[in-house]
């Protein structure tokens, strides 16, 4: 069993949670803690017994950003070499040779992940927090929640790709004011911005998304999600023709899978699935 530092492990009913645990800085990233997440995403998908993943924070935060010596030490780099040198390590993402580059780098990898990645934001989720949570691949959002970018005030830009994953999620118009602006906003205007998928009363959080992650687990096949998880981050990348021709591909190799016949004979059967990903 790995050892973690700054995050906490655990798996329950088919559910990998993993909570970033640096309360007393509001969860504020280091390399470490980036490394270990990475850590945690790669041993909760090798596991047959997980099926699910739940990323969220320890505390009053889910992530307030980069860790502030971090910031620092970025900031008195003496030269583009000495940059380069500090920033190569925590720009890495994950790789592997059954996912396209795209989904390789520092948190984008998120996508390439065969499971269901959801996040529950508990809490600020400011800059470096906010590109976390964005790569998730669902958001339940506390009614506590915030959110903001904070780049533009601090003389940044938009970082690990989220000009890329923002608008898609929440449109152009939207994505510029988050950016340019850098201001807060609350769980509600998330909600209305297609910034999260659900609010839930602080209280609730996490019983609402551990309910949610166990559906996943115990009702639908995890070959299904492994499959639909990869057709629709590649199809950003396809014309519909192309995302047309995968899944006919795709169907045909579902009618002779395991899983597939498990989820005739259970619906006739009447009877809870016993799905095995195969």
């Amino acid at each position: 069993m790995t050892s973690y530092e700054q995050i906490l492990y655990d798996v329950a009913d088919g559910v990998a949670t993993v909570t970033l645990n640096r309360p007393d800085k509001l969860n504020a990233s280091t390399e470490r803690m980036e490394k270990e997440v990475q850590a945690a995403m790669a041993q909760a998908e090798a596991d047959d017994a997980v099926r699910v993943i739940v990323l969220t924070g320890a505390g009053r935060g889910f992530c307030a950003g980069a860790d502030l010596q971090d910031l620092a030490k970025v900031a008195s780099a003496s030269s583009p070499a000495d940059l380069e040198r500090v920033l190569k390590d925590r720009f890495a993402g994950r790789q592997r040779a059954d996912a396209r580059p795209d989904f390789q780098k520092a948190y984008s990898y998120f996508a390439a992940v065969g499971k269901p990645i959801l996040g529950a934001i508990n809490g600020s989720a400011v800059g470096l927090g906010l590109v976390i949570a964005l790569y998730c691949d669902l958001r339940f959002a506390s009614d506590q929640a915030r959110f903001g970018t904070a780049f533009s005030r601090r003389g940044l830009i938009a970082e690990h790709g989220i000009s890329w994953m923002l608008p898609r999620l929440v449109g152009v118009s939207h994505a510029l004011d988050l950016l340019f602006s850098a201001r807060l906003i609350d769980a509600s205007e998330a909600l209305r911005m297609g910034l999260v998928n659900r609010v839930l009363p602080q209280a609730e959080l996490m019983d609402g998304v551990r309910a949610y992650a166990r559906e996943l687990a115990t009702m639908v096949s995890p070959r299904s999600l492994r499959v639909m998880k990869k057709q629709v981050y590649e199809a950003l990348f396809q014309t519909l023709a192309e995302a047309t021709d995968v899944a006919n591909v795709e169907m045909m190799k579902s009618f002779g899978s395991a899983d597939f016949r498990e989820g005739v004979a259970h619906f006739v059967e009447k009877r809870p699935p016993a799905f095995t990903g195969k």
